[in-house]
Parts: structure tokens; C-alpha cells; sequence
């Protein structure tokens, strides 16, 4: 086979050619030619695969001057210089990829990328180490290519990547770091890195250890959550497309819940219908709760048939391309409310919609969370089931454990590190839900028992107020019982 390269395959290598990293020249011909080029049979055209959506491999997903959808090369830099802006000089950041998990001994799960690691880099591919620091930005190492792990697992983002895709300022193979790390670590005043994230690779470094015994590490999610919380426009037209995604595809599944009323169908509906409209994955494991499997906060089961006149509660969520949404909502496949489900569900509804009212600039979660309580609270006694106890808190936790709502961004609990005492400011999304969840067997009014009801949106800050991104959902009464009709 003849192999012919294009003019543009030969302008790529020329620039590795004369790519400089730390005085010295990039790397020998031999690794820029396999890590840049690839092949096709008939040699008339020249496309590199950075193992990811690229302008170039998916201009359909990703327009020129992005490197994920949606986000440009040059946001990707201003994050990075924002995040050195809030350490002080002479700090070294030391970031991770997630790991690679496993289901067997060769069939991995589906990999996620770390936010944080994504979030600065753009990377969203396991095996790399990013240093960044104020004297040379960002500084990538890169996993080696290999062709006998390729033809299983396909192409891999490689150094040739990092400086053309993610717009690296110095790439090396992963294999330097242990030549090269070390000197960086040293000449370092203060060393931040994600305790949570940690890999051996560098921890087990003597230059690490000696760090960490002269006090110079420092967790780096407080301020890796700070320049994440508020979105930029760019990252809340995907929150947007996010929430409509769940959106459309719980509605599509509230339609069909009377015909099929088991959990596990309602849940590969949710999926279905959400991936159809380009979602990668669902963002956490969905939760559909039939009757009193509602009232189970968390719960993953997903396996009981929907008795008639019991409600369904259905947390869900996708998330498209880094950036995830949450959305709740809860209603009797039947079509109609029994008297005791309306009651706690207006109740809920009510607190739902004065919370709204709250979103908006200055305001914070914990002062919303505590309206939250006070409505909750007073509607709970107002039923009977909330006694006049000598521990009214600790009676209230048995109604409800939950918090009114979190952060929410690429993460479903995003920037956990920042304070809910925060004021919010525009451009911050959080989730909005109260509820109730009682137990089968509860000493509550027997009508009310085994009943669980949560109505959580996405709420967006803004200049003026706040904008609910899963609006678009039925939550009165009247609107779900048309809709199911």
C-alpha cells in the first residue's frame, strides 16, 4: 500500500518538529508520526481522531474553535487562568483523570470523566495527569499510544492532542512523570491537588511526600468548585438543553405510565427517550418509586408493578456532554389523586412554588431551605401528621431528611464545597424540591401511609430573579390529570 501524505498532515508534523517544551525540542519524528497520523487504505484523506467529538470528526456535534460542544478553546483558557487568579503565586496545580472502573477483569463500566479534570482541560478521556501553574500554564501528560490496545478500545487522546485539540502550553508522554513532576513539585511554593482524585502516579513521588510533610498540600476542590458554580452563557445554554432533554423525555414517559405502570419500564422508557435526543447517559441511576418505594429517598430497585391508585415518584436526569440535569416528579398513573394523596401533594406543591418565589439574587439555600420547613411544618400538623412532640426537629426529619436543593452543573451535587449560606448570584443553577416521604409503616393517619411525594425543578439565577429550566413539566393537579387523561 502506498502511503501519500496530504499537505496539511505535513504542516502538523513540521509544527511538532519545531514545538519547544522547556528549552529543549517536543520529542523524536518516530512518536509524532504514530501519536498524529491516521491511515486509510486509499491514502486521499487525512483526519485526525483525538478519541473524542472534535470539529473535525463530528463537525455535526462540535463547531470549529470548540473543543467540547458548546465550549470554546478560548473558555477553556480563560478557566484555567481564573483558577491560578485565586492561588498565590508560585502554586503548582496537580490535576487527575478519573480512573478506569471495572465490572470484570476486562469489561470495564462506562467511564465518566472527572468534572473538574474536564472542566479546565476538555479531556474526556482516562489515563492523563494536567499540571498548571503561572510560569508555563498548562502542562499535560499524556497516555502513550498503543496499537495493540487500540484495535479494542479505538483511539486515545495522546500528546499530539493535548497541544492541538486541548490547546495544551507543554505536553509529554505519561512516562516523564516521574523524570520530570518531581523538579515542577520542588520549585513549588504551595502544591494543590484533588485529595478525593488522587493517583499513585504522583503521590508516591518522594518529591510529593516531602511536600506533604512540610505542610505544602493543599486540597484543590475549594477552589476548583469557585470557579465552577457560576456558568458562563455558554455553559447555561447546555444546562438548558439538559434540563429540556429530561424534560421531553419524562413527558413522553408520564404518557405512557398508565399503559405500562412497572417500575423498570418506566425507567428504560426515561433512558430511551432521553439518549434518542443525545444524551450520553443518564446522569445517576434513575429513581422510580412505585407506592411506598417512594417514600425511599434513594431508591435504585426499580423491579415492583404500580398498583392502581398508587403514585409513581421518578427522580431522573441526563446529562449531555458534561453538563447534567435533575428533575422530580410525582403522580398516579391511574389519572386521578385519592383525597389523602392530593392533600400531602398540595401541600408539597404550595411549598414548591413559595420557594420559587425566594430564587433570586442575595438570597441563599440554607434561608430557602428554612421557609422551606416553616411551610412544611405547619402543613404537616395541619394534617396530623406532625404531633406536638417534645423533639418537633427530629419528628420533621422523619417526614422529611432532605435539604430544599443543592448546586447543580456538571455534577448532580455540583461545588459541593461551597456554603449553602452563600448568597446566590446569577448564573448559578440549583435544584429546587421539597417533599415528604412516609413510610408503610408510619404512625401517621393510616390514609396517608406509604405515600412518598417530592416536585423538584432546576432553577436558574438571574439578573432579575430566576428562570426554572423544567417549567415545561405539568405540576398542578389539574394539568397532570389532563395530560394522563
Amino acid at each position: 500500500m502506498a502511503i501519500t501524505l496530504r499537505r496539511d498532515a505535513i504542516k502538523v508534523l513540521m509544527n511538532q518538529i519545531k514545538y519547544y517544551v522547556a528549552g529543549e525540542r517536543f520529542q523524536s519524528l518516530g512518536p509524532v508520526l504514530h501519536d498524529t497520523l491516521s491511515y486509510s487504505s486509499n491514502a486521499t484523506q487525512y483526519i485526525f481522531d483525538a478519541g473524542q467529538p472534535t470539529a473535525e470528526t463530528h463537525p455535526q456535534v462540535v463547531a470549529a474553535g470548540e473543543i467540547t460542544p458548546g465550549i470554546t478553546e478560548q473558555e477553556f483558557i480563560r478557566r484555567r487562568k481564573k483558577l491560578l487568579e485565586l492561588l498565590p503565586e508560585k502554586s503548582l496545580i496537580i490535576m487527575t483523570s478519573a480512573p478506569v472502573k471495572m465490572m470484570t477483569d476486562v469489561v470495564p463500566y462506562p467511564f465518566r470523566q472527572d468534572a473538574d479534570y474536564l472542566y479546565f482541560t476538555g479531556c474526556q478521556q482516562p489515563g492523563g495527569i494536567a499540571v498548571l501553574n503561572h510560569e508555563f500554564g498548562l502542562c499535560m501528560f499524556m497516555p502513550d499510544s498503543k496499537p495493540e490496545e487500540e484495535i479494542w478500545t479505538g483511539q486515545v487522546a495522546g500528546t499530539y492532542a493535548a497541544l492541538n485539540t486541548f490547546k495544551a502550553d507543554q505536553t509529554f508522554s505519561i512516562s516523564k512523570v516521574n523524570e520530570l513532576l518531581p523538579d515542577m513539585i520542588r520549585k513549588a511554593h504551595r502544591l494543590y491537588h484533588n485529595h478525593s482524585m488522587a493517583s499513585s502516579r504522583y503521590v508516591d513521588l518522594p518529591a510529593f511526600k516531602n511536600a506533604l510533610n512540610e505542610s505544602k498540600v493543599h486540597d484543590l476542590c475549594r477552589y476548583t468548585h469557585e470557579a465552577r458554580w457560576i456558568k458562563s452563557q455558554s455553559e447555561i445554554n447546555m444546562m438548558r438543553l439538559s434540563a429540556a432533554v429530561t424534560s421531553q423525555a419524562l413527558l413522553q414517559t408520564m404518557l405512557v405510565s398508565k399503559a405500562y405502570p412497572h417500575e423498570h419500564i418506566l425507567a428504560a422508557t426515561m433512558e430511551y427517550e432521553c439518549k434518542i435526543r443525545g444524551a450520553q447517559r443518564m446522569a445517576f441511576h434513575p429513581v422510580v418509586g412505585g407506592g411506598a418505594n417512594g417514600s425511599v429517598i434513594h431508591y435504585s430497585r426499580n423491579d415492583q408493578q404500580i398498583k392502581e391508585g398508587e403514585m409513581v415518584l421518578m427522580d431522573v436526569g441526563c446529562e449531555i456532554y458534561g453538563y447534567v440535569s435533575d428533575l422530580t416528579r410525582t403522580w398516579p398513573p391511574c389519572g386521578s389523586f385519592s383525597p389523602a394523596q392530593q392533600e400531602l401533594y398540595e401541600l408539597i406543591l404550595e411549598t414548591s412554588n413559595e420557594c420559587l418565589k425566594l430564587c433570586k439574587p442575595g438570597a441563599s439555600l440554607h434561608q430557602i431551605h428554612t421557609h422551606s420547613v416553616q411551610i412544611l411544618s405547619k402543613g404537616f400538623k395541619e394534617l396530623g401528621i406532625l404531633k406536638n412532640t417534645m423533639n418537633l426537629s427530629r419528628s420533621y426529619r422523619n417526614l422529611n431528611p432532605t435539604s430544599i436543593g443543592h448546586y447543580l452543573g456538571m455534577d448532580v451535587h455540583d461545588c459541593s464545597s461551597v456554603s449553602g449560606d452563600r448568597p446566590l448570584q446569577p448564573g448559578v443553577v440549583i435544584t429546587i424540591e421539597p417533599g415528604v416521604y412516609i413510610p408503610a409503616n408510619s404512625s401517621v393517619p393510616e390514609r396517608f401511609r406509604g405515600i412518598g411525594i417530592r416536585i423538584e425543578d432546576e432553577v436558574l439565577i438571574t439578573d432579575s430573579g430566576h428562570e426554572v429550566l423544567t417549567a415545561s413539566v405539568p405540576k398542578e393537579i389539574k394539568h397532570i390529570q389532563s395530560l394522563l387523561r
